[in-house]
């Protein structure tokens, strides 16, 4: 990828010092879809580890999170800064990389609603290590990164990155940057209302029904991340993406897929539980976004 001295995001926390803490939804099962509660919270996609996925079915028999009241928004104060009373073990090198994509996310998604007449607020990315608190409940490094939209924040442990490259055989820095979109991508989702008409479906559905629901949000937010691919530029106006990029990121698509996740963990496919669609849907929508440059054509995944 293009980026060398890019400016970073100052939309961020760093609460990394503070692993281990502050547990704000209840306890932990195993994997699959977990307390699901009136607003959605959007992971990446792991397959057989636990899921935060706030959706519309009160515990679902699937198992994994119980209670889930959570945290409202962090203070300001801790916003784009380290936390006072932590000592941060977040790689310097990652976390400029995660900031800088971060940044060419508000840039381009500034560039591209603008004309829809939507005003871009960004995000929050709020590292933490191991388990911390949320807007939508516990965090917990085994779910993977998750947007919430109580609070309007991404959250990532950064470990996840190394799982990509080494469980899931994707490696290199658009596979990393493809997390940060796809999270990104659900704020999106959240600005333009898309969210709240899923939470509206999904309470009037069957959990198959409220699955192929989360299913559509979950492969728009790859198509967006194809979509931003496409557009983000270099100050000097160069594209982010270079001869290679494209391809790390549709392997990392296809290794996360639920089909693929499936038979690895559990040696079975069960499509009525798919939240994030299979691999070769995450590879159409991640490739649709980027070949595109158009979020308009993502609403027809």
């Amino acid at each position: 990828m293009r980026f060398g001295d890019e400016p970073e995001s100052t939309n961020f926390t760093d609460d990394t010092g503070r692993g281990g803490f502050g547990f704000g939804g209840g306890g932990f099962g195993g994997g699959g879809l977990g307390c699901l509660l009136p607003l959605i919270a959007s992971r990446f996609g792991l397959g057989g580890v636990v899921v935060l996925l706030i959706g519309y079915f009160i515990l679902s028999s699937l198992g994994g999170l119980g209670g889930g009241s959570g945290t409202g928004p962090l203070p300001s104060s801790q916003v784009g800064q380290q936390a006072a009373t932590s000592q941060s073990t977040l790689d310097p090198a990652t976390k400029h990389f995660t900031l800088q994509v971060l940044r060419s996310t508000e840039d381009t998604w500034t560039r591209l609603l603008q004309p829809k007449g939507v005003a871009y607020t960004p995000t929050n990315l709020h590292f933490y290590s191991e388990s911390d608190n949320s807007g939508c409940g516990a965090a917990q490094s085994a779910m993977g990164p998750f947007y919430c939209p109580t609070d309007k924040n991404i959250y990532l442990d950064t470990e996840f990155f190394k799982e990509l490259a080494t469980r899931f055989n994707a490696p290199g820095q658009f596979p990393e940057a493809y997390v940060v979109a796809h999270e990104v991508g659900h704020h999106v989702q959240d600005l333009m209302g898309t969210l709240g008409q899923a939470e509206q479906l999904q309470a009037r559905s069957s959990q198959t029904q409220g699955n192929a629901i989360q299913v559509k949000i979950e492969l728009q937010a790859d198509c967006y991340a194809g979509v931003w691919a496409a557009n983000a530029k270099t100050p000097e106006g160069q594209p982010v993406l270079q001869q290679g990029d494209i391809e790390e990121g549709m392997r990392a698509a296809e290794a996360i897929g639920d089909d693929t996740l499936q038979k690895e963990t559990q040696g079975t496919v069960v499509p009525d539980s798919f939240t994030h669609g299979t691999s070769a849907q995450r590879m159409n929508a991640l490739r649709t976004g980027y070949q595109s440059g158009n979020m308009d054509a993502c609403q027809s995944l």
